[in-house]
């Protein structure tokens, strides 16, 4: 099954402020979620933050938040920044 993955304003934001090295690991997360789901416990520190949300970190600084619904194929980026401003 392939997932649908949308990427909210705020986080777009967040994304033009990454190192281009950093945002290429985005882009490989993106990838990952299309192809296997909300769920990646191949990237590090990945940990769900409570009910359908979760997080990993794309390098020491930065991290990615996204939001999952069961039942739905669409998961949606929401946060993408630095690890001291990320909302949990």
């Amino acid at each position: 099954m392939q997932y649908e993955v949308k990427i909210k304003k705020k986080a777009l934001r967040g994304l033009e402020k990454l190192p281009n090295n950093v945002r290429k690991l985005l882009f490989l997360l993106i990838e990952d979620l299309k192809a296997d789901g909300p769920i990646q416990k191949s990237w590090h520190n990945f940990s769900p933050l409570g009910k359908d949300k979760y997080h990993c970190h794309l390098n020491y600084r930065y991290v990615a938040c996204w939001n999952y619904h069961q039942g739905k194929i669409e998961i949606e980026v929401y946060y993408v920044g630095s690890r001291e401003k990320a909302p949990y």
